[in-house]
């Protein structure tokens, strides 16, 4: 599991249809997660990555230092699904994602995250749409970006 955070001071995402284009999950200041998953990841790590998530100290505190958790700062928190994670780019001039997990498999650890998600900040989290396509905006505050690998 691998998952990309960004503090932002606000973040989007919306689905693009053939039909135009439609509003999927939006949030304040908070934390966009680009989410992925590689074959043979299972559920053990999702309950951990939610709390690491929620717990981080990222957010600036009264001296000014990374020393507030989204948990405290009481903020927002955006799920997407994103499986070009685990692209390998080392041969070639076209990524290969054989290293993601597979559809199925990924979309069913995709909504068991956000559960688990949704447990540690109840009523705080949104979600773009697994496998759509979809347009991402978001306004990276500081700018504090970090990978996190389980």
């Amino acid at each position: 599991m691998r998952v990309v955070v960004q503090r932002v001071q606000e973040s989007s995402v919306h689905v693009v249809e053939q039909s135009g284009r439609r509003a999927a999950g939006a949030i304040g200041p908070g934390i966009l997660a680009l989410v992925g998953f590689t074959a043979g990841d299972g559920e053990e790590p999702l309950s951990w990555m939610a709390g690491k998530i929620a717990d981080l100290r990222i957010f600036p505190g009264a001296a000014g230092t990374m020393d507030r958790s989204l948990r405290e700062t009481g903020g927002g928190l955006l799920l997407v699904s994103q499986f070009t994670l685990y692209a390998d780019t080392r041969k070639g001039r076209r990524p290969d994602f054989t290293a993601a997990a597979p559809y199925a498999e990924a979309e069913r650890l995709f909504a068991r995250f956000r559960e688990a998600c949704e447990a540690e900040l109840p009523g705080r989290v949104a979600t773009g749409l697994f496998g759509a396509r979809m347009e991402v905006a978001l306004i990276n505050d500081g700018p504090v970006t970090l990978v996190i690998d389980r």
